[in-house]
């Protein structure tokens, strides 16, 4: 053990002593996760309108203001013309038509149907559909007021675990895993990589340390260094963006420790395939780019076909992003986490040991 902790000193002393290594340990991932979560987000929280009204009508009116009066919705454009609605999406002064046919009011008021059409930009179908369903409530809530049902089903609705719907907690907790597998992998990776270019690790493979010393020694204070990463990102999510956080912290760091353990361990062996810190880097990068969009940090995992589902159903990633949205939004414990403990242990074990293998072979 005092082995170990004197090859710790000595990693940690050369990361402090690098103030590049130290700007790109920090610095980046605070400000990422500071932009980025606030600036990758599905919700829409504004949208410019055109609209033809050709009722003119009070129920007309009144309908227009529950769009308005939401905050989401503005109406930029007034007119007649279909043309000019169409020049609207086309020149981007508007994202949406709502089209309020003549005879609204009186069709509304003889207790029947009227209909309204909306005519959507969809070009990113992701916001339009969430346009869609923000203008379907408005108006389902509209004609509900205006026009009752003497018998009908009274649905009432109740959101858990978000009740202001925000998407900033859910994108920000899901980039602090991704910005911990960039500590992990890529420092790792480039740290042994670079032992070779300048010709040390051959020096530390001549001296009596044993090998499981050494892979010690050089994991353990990444493992460091990624657990602070993760105390920076929670007290910038808890106190900066104000998200309370429902669950034990306890759960979560232990959930960190064996995350770590899988991603430094794919760090090294990534470090046993390559003779120098470009390749490490390019390598690193194509795995990370491929573990990101197979985590369900971006995207939901069950939106992805099949055979995309199966391949995520290994990536570390999506265990530990689970472990993080699941005790700090949701107020999990250990035991509904159990499942995700257990794949990222598995997938820790069998990367390490595949790693060290690996090692043994090309650094002998």
């Amino acid at each position: 053990m005092r082995t170990v902790l004197f090859i710790v000193w000595k990693e940690l002393t050369q990361v402090f002593r690098d103030r590049l290594m130290l700007l790109q340990i920090f610095v980046p991932p605070v400000l990422q996760l500071l932009i980025m979560s606030q600036a990758m987000t599905f919700e829409v929280h504004h949208t410019d309108l055109t609209l033809i009204d050709l009722d003119h009508s009070a129920a007309s009116e009144r309908l227009i203001e529950q769009f308005t009066s939401t905050g989401r919705f503005d109406i930029s454009v007034r007119t007649a013309s279909a043309n000019r609605a169409d020049e609207t999406l086309l020149t981007r002064e508007a994202n949406a038509v709502i089209r309020i046919p003549d005879g609204f009011e009186r069709t509304l008021l003889s207790r029947g149907h009227p209909g309204i059409q909306l005519i959507l930009n969809a070009e990113d179908g992701a916001a339009a559909s969430v346009v869609q369903s923000y203008a379907s409530q408005i108006v389902g809530a509209f004609s509900a007021e205006e026009a009752g049902r003497e018998r009908g089903i009274s649905v009432q609705t109740r959101t858990l675990y978000n009740p202001q719907r925000s998407y900033l907690g859910y994108m920000a907790i899901g980039l602090l895993a991704s910005l911990m597998t960039i500590v992990g992998v890529l420092l790792t990776s480039q740290n042994i990589a670079r032992e070779k270019e300048i010709g040390t690790l051959e020096q530390l493979n001549v001296t009596p340390i044993a090998r499981s010393h050494f892979i010690a020694g050089k994991l353990l204070p990444f493992m460091l260094i990624g657990l602070v990463e993760l105390s920076i990102g929670l007290v910038i999510i808890r106190l900066v963006f104000g998200i309370p956080f429902a669950g034990s912290v306890v759960v979560v760091y232990a959930g960190a420790i064996i995350y770590l353990l899988a991603a430094l361990g794919l760090g090294l062996l990534i470090s046993t395939v390559v003779s120098t810190q470009q390749q490490a880097q390019f390598i690193t990068f194509f795995v990370l780019v491929a573990f990101f969009f197979l985590g369900g940090i971006f995207t939901p995992v069950e939106s992805m076909p099949g055979w995309a589902q199966t391949l995520a159903s290994l990536n570390p990633i999506k265990h530990f992003t689970a472990v993080l949205r699941t005790v700090l939004m949701k107020g999990g414990t250990l035991a509904d986490v159990s499942t995700p403990f257990a794949s990222m242990m598995l997938f820790a074990v069998g990367v390490l040991t595949i790693a060290i293998m690996r090692y043994q072979k090309t650094a002998a």
